[in-house]
C-alpha cells in the first residue's frame, strides 16, 4: 500500500500526541489565501533572539479536498 506518510510526519505525530513537549502552539495563519490555523512547534534560534515556527500540521480549509489514494473523496 502507498502511503504520503513521512518520518517527519510520524515524528510530529509523536510529538503532538506524547505530550513530552511544551513548545508547542496553534497559530493562525493563511494556506494558499485562505484563513487557517496550523499547529506549531515554537524553538529559539542559536543567537536567542529569534524564534522559529515550524508548521506541523495545517487545518482543512474550506476549498481544500481531500482525497483517499484512488481518488475517493474523504
Amino acid at each position: 500500500m502507498s502511503t504520503n506518510i513521512t518520518p517527519a510526519h510520524r515524528d510530529a505525530f509523536e510529538a503532538l500526541t506524547s505530550g513530552d513537549y511544551d513548545n508547542l502552539a496553534l497559530f493562525s495563519c493563511f494556506a494558499k489565501g485562505e484563513p487557517a490555523s496550523a499547529i506549531v512547534a515554537i524553538t529559539p534560534d542559536d543567537d536567542g533572539n529569534t524564534l522559529n515556527i515550524q508548521p506541523l500540521f495545517v487545518s482543512v480549509t474550506p476549498d481544500m479536498v481531500l482525497t483517499d489514494h484512488d481518488g475517493t473523496t474523504a
